[in-house]
């Protein structure tokens, strides 16, 4: 961890919204003048597409039916810490992306004049100088196991966890309607990550500094049939600080800046969902500006 150099999580599992997260903190980051260094999680996997699935069906030919993106098997997150580690000590480090699509290949091979194709990674390159504070969003941002531990470089660590039943609504209506893929091979990744999930992804909200939680007050009893995702209106959000004095947490000040809202536990404030990207914006901006003030 460091004064000089900090760095900040947002982890959360595939269809838990951490994008909207990473837009609460890009708008932070602009109206405060901040210049991140950002990374992608996905760009810390270690296997391409095409490995990733050959791996998928080794596994399975040998009995292993939960080979996984949540799992270490499939992740580097030695060179993820080793990341954190250098940033840390010095602002810089190495980085790369992985390219989701044929758009993003296109303008990283643009960028940087290779020749790589969507489901592959661009070549390492520096993290450029000069930034003021490392950005990570995604899958594994606080994880801890034998032989890493990338939690320990972490300065401020947030969790985007919805209602598990919510999040898999989430994810088949996003990996539908963005990636073309079936409502049964959706399903299917699902229950292969399980175990995965439950050992490398949920964990890591214990260690974070701050979880933001979307409950829904409707019904999602059968996320496998939902036509449509319960809206923020629809929800609740519970903010949930592990310790409200590491981050010199007011509570009387966010109930009152935050209507509607209350306690439901010393450490915990509930939102109504429509308010969560103010509740973000008014919770984390003192907490960065904070952290842009002690490099000093």
């Amino acid at each position: 961890m460091s004064k000089q150099h900090p760095i900040v999580v947002v982890t959360g599992s595939s269809g838990a919204g951490t994008t909207f997260v990473k837009r609460a903190f890009e708008n932070i980051f602009r109206r405060e003048g901040i210049n991140p260094a950002i990374i992608e999680g996905d760009s810390f996997h270690s296997l391409s597409r095409t490995e990733f699935k050959a791996e998928v069906e080794k596994a399975e030919a040998a009995g292993n039916n939960n080979f996984s993106h949540f799992g270490p098997e499939a992740n580097d997150f030695v060179a993820l810490e080793s990341l954190f580690s250098d940033y840390g000590k010095t602002g810089l480090g190495k980085k790369r992306y992985y390219l989701h699509n044929d758009d993003e290949a296109a303008e990283h091979n643009t960028r940087l004049g290779c020749d790589k194709a969507s489901g592959e990674f661009t070549p390492w390159e520096d993290v450029e100088a000069g930034t003021d504070i490392l950005f990570y969003e995604g899958l594994h941002g606080m994880v801890q196991g034998e032989g890493y531990d990338v939690a320990s470089q972490v300065d401020l660590g947030v969790g985007v966890v919805p209602s598990v039943n919510l999040e898999w609504i989430q994810k088949i209506h996003r990996d539908n309607a963005e990636r073309g893929y079936s409502e049964e091979a959706i399903v299917d990744t699902i229950m292969r990550r399980m175990p995965d999930y439950m050992n490398h992804i949920t964990p890591q909200f214990s260690r974070t500094d701050i979880n933001f939680q979307r409950v829904p007050t409707v019904d999602t009893s059968n996320p496998f049939i939902a036509r449509d995702i319960p809206t923020a209106d629809e929800s609740f959000v519970v903010i949930r600080f592990k310790d409200p004095a590491k981050c010199n947490v007011d509570f009387p000040h966010l109930l009152n800046m935050i209507g509607d809202s209350f306690m439901s536990r010393r450490n915990t404030i509930v939102v109504p969902g429509g308010k969560m990207s103010m509740a973000m914006e008014i919770i984390l901006t003192p907490i960065i500006h904070r952290m842009i003030e002690n490099k000093g």
